[in-house]
């Protein structure tokens, strides 16, 4: 089986923008009911899944994606607190849509309420409606949700507590994951999210975070961000910062996704970084969507580097699919439920 850990819907349909940009624009104005969200039909999200991400996981041999909302559309930084509530419920609540008309190709990944400086119980209570009443496996996390200022304190700090203590009773993981970039500095994708990446990364290393939540799970996507590239860099700080070594204090806690869209970069991954901590993933249809010149194949066409890797089928295995079921404990639950 191969299960796809890092998926998004960005392709919902042109009504759930524009409830985007109505809310926005009521925020701006200031006044008035907030808007709600517009009719979407059954056959709108069937079409705009079935010619998408349902297609491309059909022709590249996946068998299921770990959904999430539109990674660069989930923006808690824009409107205000209210509208932030607002926009992640209704993502939510159309990724749960999804899911309900594909339940044996999608499972569900939350968006959270993160409205800068806002309080972290409504980030909690988002998680707990999602896990316990729209029956998702785990959420997105965005460590900097003022867009690239990184306002926030460190993950290490204990201001994000209460949501951990959430996450580990419910029994779920989190992807560090931020969003739309409002610093002309960081281009979105190709800076903005392997920066934050990295810097989650070294905020562990830092702190004793997982002392504390010995079983808190996070995936670091985008291939860990320069993390591998650099592991001596990380392993010498840890030194330098008399941390215990990785494989201690960060490793039984931090996993890598395989969002790295050549196939010198999954080799090196795979080199650098315990298979064990290893779950395969593409993004699509995100952050890359054209054909590579110099192979005639998609970027986000994963699954073929991880299939062209100097490893055993055992740790292929665990790279597609075992480690995505340790590492997601309700998906393993649905799976077992569905025979699989």
């Amino acid at each position: 089986m191969i299960i796809d850990c890092h998926g998004h819907y960005t392709t919902a349909p042109a009504a759930h923008q524009d409830f985007r940009k109505r809310q926005l624009a009521w925020a701006k104005d200031g006044g008035g009911t907030p808007p709600v969200p517009g009719a979407i039909g059954d056959d709108e999200i069937r079409e705009s899944i079935e010619a998408n991400q349902l297609k491309l996981q059909r022709e590249r041999g996946a068998d299921m994606t770990i959904f999430s909302p539109r990674a660069s559309a989930m923006a808690p930084h824009e409107g205000n607190e209210r509208v932030s509530q607002d926009w992640a419920r209704a993502n939510n609540d159309l990724i749960a849509r999804v899911v309900g008309l594909y339940p044996e190709n999608f499972a569900g990944v939350c968006q959270l309420p993160q409205f800068p400086n806002a309080p972290i119980a409504n980030a909690v209570a988002e998680l707990r409606r999602c896990v316990s009443e729209l029956g998702f496996i785990g959420c997105n996390l965005n460590p900097d949700p003022s867009g690239g200022s990184f306002s926030a304190p460190p993950l290490t700090d204990r201001s994000w507590y209460p949501f951990y203590e959430a996450m580990v009773e419910l029994d779920v993981p989190a992807m560090i994951h931020v969003s739309s970039s409002c610093n002309a500095c960081l281009h979105a994708t190709g800076a903005y999210y392997i920066a934050a990446d990295t810097m989650a990364f070294m905020q562990f290393i830092e702190g004793d975070l997982f002392r504390d939540f010995p079983t808190l799970r996070f995936i670091i996507p985008h291939g860990g961000g320069a993390v591998p590239y650099h592991w001596g860099r990380y392993r010498g700080l840890a030194d330098m910062l008399k941390r215990p070594a990785l494989r201690e204090h960060v490793m039984r806690n931090v996993f890598f996704d395989t969002c790295v869209y050549h196939q010198p970069g999954i080799d090196l991954l795979a080199r650098v970084i315990d298979v064990q901590n290893i779950l395969f993933g593409s993004e699509m249809v995100g952050a890359v969507r054209g054909i590579d010149p110099e192979t005639g194949h998609y970027f986000d066409d994963t699954k073929r580097f991880v299939d062209a890797l100097a490893l055993s089928d055992e740790d292929k295995q665990k790279i597609f699919e075992l480690n995505a079921r340790r590492v997601f404990p309700r998906l393993d639950a649905i799976l077992k439920d569905q025979r699989r």
